[in-house]
């Protein structure tokens, strides 16, 4: 009997109504509520699966390599990719050009009779886990079913890892059922093997977001926001505030306020990190008297607006391209940060706030070439921004450098498919449709 297993699921249920609650509010209306409980209403083709699990939007972001790589190393297969938020589904239909052998669905809660039929319905050759997304009775059933289980682009940031020693047991039974880590620092692999995992089964490959790339249409795209935007015949100053979270939005308003006093020409382009906060963050634009033109509305940006709100999804790639500077939220606050390779790989300087400890790995070299810095406070982002505006051919300058240290990083994606293959070899599997 797996009695650390076993008081998980008892656990779960007791607590099924909160989760119920939670999840409940992550829901696309084009998706059944019903695959939260791993139930499929049709029956499953007849075509071999991977199955590539990532749980929100940051992290389908940062798989979009990976992707693409095992889409055309695995033709015989369709890709299940799967995500726990709302926002990372929509994410997902982003992508949905790649191949109509991509398809998603929501994850199943982690229930034994939830992650039961959801791997009997789709039997994956093989199941890929991306990051910290351990979900004990899906890697057992995985394990019964003789599935090999891969995560990549392991991490376990200090605070992770400090919450998973508090169920060491649960977690140790869990790894030794994981068939190989991809682990992106060795840091990283050591607080795994710290809970459980084999170092025999353990390897660093590096962090797969240095292997972002960008779709060739990008630089049109960027031309004609800017036209959009009018900022093809006005030259202003533009930064862009991307995966800002609660909590954030005030301090980069009161910030570009500041900012107004020393280039009043100045314009914000503000992206929200989740959808169902945009109409709050547009009521918090309209409280601190900014002038606010929201994409969403097609409002027009003329030489009036002091904010663009970006409520929509699936464009701060190409928004960030239009700003002179980069902020990347999720670090103001104690949230450990968002992505801070994503403007980097776009050539933009970059800012962030003080907590950044999910990307401490990727923003070192970054900190080191000069290409990203950190920002205490409202105070030190201010004079961040004046300086970065003050010279704007050394800000451009930065922004080279770290768009020189991501492709002096990149490998990762080319040792992790070649882990994978050792797992499932590429010619497997049956012919698509």
């Amino acid at each position: 009997m797996d009695w650390p297993r076993f008081g998980y699921s008892v656990a779960l249920y007791a607590l099924s109504p909160l989760i119920w609650q939670r999840v409940w509010r992550e829901q696309v209306p084009t998706y059944q509520r019903w695959q939260r409980l791993g139930i499929e209403p049709s029956a499953r083709s007849g075509q071999a699966y991977i199955w590539l699990h990532c749980a929100s939007v940051g992290e389908v972001r940062a798989a979009q390599p990976l992707i693409k790589a095992l889409l055309a190393h695995y033709p015989r297969h369709h890709l299940l990719l799967t995500t726990m938020t709302a926002s990372g589904a929509q994410q997902v239909q982003v992508l949905t050009h790649l191949s109509s052998r991509l398809i998603h669905r929501f994850i199943p809660l982690d229930f034994p009779g939830s992650a039961k039929r959801f791997v009997r319905h789709w039997q994956p050759a093989l199941a890929i886990l991306f990051e910290t997304e351990l979900w004990p009775n899906l890697i057992a059933c995985c394990h019964q079913h003789h599935l090999p289980v891969a995560v990549v682009n392991g991490r376990l940031s200090p605070r992770a890892f400090r919450r998973y020693l508090r169920i060491r047991p649960l977690m140790t039974n869990t790894l030794r059922r994981i068939s190989w880590l991809a682990a992106k620092s060795q840091a990283d692999a050591e607080r795994f093997a710290a809970l459980g995992m084999s170092a025999n089964r353990t390897q660093v490959v590096g962090s797969l977001k240095f292997e972002i790339s960008h779709n060739k249409g990008d630089g049109n795209d960027s031309k004609c926001l800017r036209r959009e935007l009018g900022l093809e015949t006005c030259k202003r100053p533009v930064w862009v505030a991307g995966s800002t979270r609660e909590g954030e939005e005030a301090v980069l308003l009161a910030a570009h306020r500041k900012l107004a006093c020393y280039h009043p020409e100045a314009l914000l382009i503000l992206a929200p990190r989740h959808p169902q906060r945009f109409d709050e963050v547009a009521k918090l634009c309209e409280k601190t008297q900014c002038t606010t033109a929201r994409r969403s509305l097609q409002q027009p940006v003329t030489a009036q607006t002091q904010v663009y709100l970006a409520d929509t999804l699936g464009e701060l790639e190409q928004l960030y391209t239009v700003g002179d500077v980069a902020f990347v939220g999720g670090s103001l606050v104690p949230l450990g940060g968002h992505n801070v390779v994503e403007p980097a790989s776009l050539g933009r300087f970059t800012l962030c706030g003080p907590s950044l400890e999910n990307f401490e790995d990727v923003a070192k070299p970054l900190q080191a070439a000069g290409a990203l810095e950190s920002v205490a406070d409202e105070q030190a982002l201010v004079a961040a921004l004046v300086a970065a505006f003050d010279d704007l051919d050394e800000t451009a300058r930065k922004g080279a450098l770290g768009l020189q240290v991501v492709e002096q990083q990149r490998g990762a994606l080319e040792r992790t498919l070649a882990g994978l293959v050792q797992l499932l070899p590429a010619k497997a599997g049956q012919d698509p449709d």
